[in-house]
């Protein structure tokens, strides 16, 4: 198959990571939890404002740690948006809860909050918010509901680094949250993720499952003579090559996001008189919100303009993808989770949405992309 002109991501380095990966060398230390690991995790900390940042070797793996802090067991049952990536359901699968699917707002594609309340029962444990596309949830009426229930607030925010609600950083609102730093995201790393811990009774226990269940943590620190098996847990650290080309990109972590916007207005202006006569809707972004541009999509009007759109789109030599296949409609899903109430909005935008190329150097492409765009969409 040939590839296309302009794909649909292409991972941007600053030209510092090769540097810094030879300096973890010459540290004679390239597993976990090395040098460059340490400056990441305290970059997380204070750019989120979080009591502790431990980074994971994928965003999955720090989901799946949530999991496990979280304390769900057989049975118990976790409330989170059907439109979002297996990762968010299967950590919690994994250890034998139950994902309750809800409905995500029309404008944002976020869990719609007023869905929320009416998913919950005495067996719900937690609430997983997943800000799509890097615009946050209300995360207000979400605190709220998880206050008012006793439940768990769990922000999924692979794809929100950098991004706010109300000025105040995403990830900072739940008790833990995840992120990810996979070559698709804005900051990268690879493979790669971090948990954010904001509630400080879990924060030790959360090191030593990261440390496969041993507090040797503790035994660096000096609080402890030798270190020892005391908890379940695995091995979620990255090793110290991975955290070393991190660091090169979260030193330049202001300059991405803001590049990125600027390729974000251009598509967003560009298409604003098509969305005036119908033919797309854009993304919406309310004003409380500060989104990251983590990426760019459409809607279009139903499956069949879509197919037809990105089959365009092609022909001309530009890869775009939609999003997920709904998790209640996937076999896993049906097998492990339930939804109880129709799921509408969710199945309606798994149809229609187009994602358009974002990454940093399309700008030399951009009015092309657009071009061909408006001229499929006509």
């Amino acid at each position: 198959m040939t590839q296309p002109r302009i794909p649909f991501n292409k991972p941007f380095l600053t030209g510092r990571e090769l540097q810094y990966i030879s300096q973890a060398h010459a540290n004679h230390h390239l597993s976990g939890d090395g040098p460059f690991t340490r400056r990441c995790n305290a970059w997380l900390e204070q750019a989120i404002g979080c009591r502790k940042a431990l980074l994971t070797h994928s965003c999955t793996a720090a989901l799946e740690m949530s999991a496990i802090l979280a304390d769900v067991g057989p049975g118990d049952e976790i409330v989170m948006p059907s439109f979002t990536f297996v990762s968010t359901a299967n950590a919690f699968v994994l250890r034998g809860a139950i994902p309750v699917f809800v409905d995500v707002r029309d404008d944002t594609l976020n869990i719609d909050e007023t869905k929320i309340e009416a998913a919950i029962t005495p067996r719900t444990k937690a609430i997983v918010a997943v800000h799509y596309a890097g615009v946050a949830c209300d995360m207000e009426a979400i605190g709220r509901i998880a206050e008012r229930h006793g439940v768990l607030l769990i922000e999924d925010a692979a794809q929100a680094l950098m991004a706010a609600y109300k000025g105040k950083p995403l990830g900072s609102f739940g008790a833990l949250a995840a992120v990810s730093f996979h070559e698709t995201k804005n900051i990268i790393s690879g493979e790669g993720g971090a948990l954010l811990i904001n509630d400080a009774r879990l924060v030790e226990r959360a090191e030593v499952i990261r440390e496969k269940g041993t507090d040797r943590s503790r035994f660096y620190r000096g609080e402890v003579d030798k270190y020892t098996w005391v908890d379940i847990g695995s091995s979620f650290l990255p090793g110290e090559v991975v955290a070393a080309f991190l660091w090169a990109q979260m030193e330049d972590a202001a300059a991405i996001t803001e590049r990125r916007r600027q390729i974000w207005r251009r598509y967003h202006e560009a298409f604003a008189d098509l969305e005036k006569s119908g033919r797309v809707r854009r993304p919406v972004v309310p004003a409380e919100v500060t989104p990251n541009a983590h990426n760019y999509y459409l809607l279009v009007r139903d499956a069949a303009a879509r197919r037809r759109f990105m089959a365009s789109l092609m022909a001309d030599g530009i890869h775009s993808v939609f999003h997920y296949v709904p998790l209640h409609d996937s076999p896993a899903g049906k097998k492990f989770g339930r939804c109880p109430a129709p799921l509408p909005v969710t199945v309606s935008v798994a149809e229609r949405l187009v994602r358009l190329p974002l990454w940093i150097g399309l700008e030399a492409e951009q009015d092309y992309v657009i071009e061909r765009c408006r001229r499929a969409l006509q």
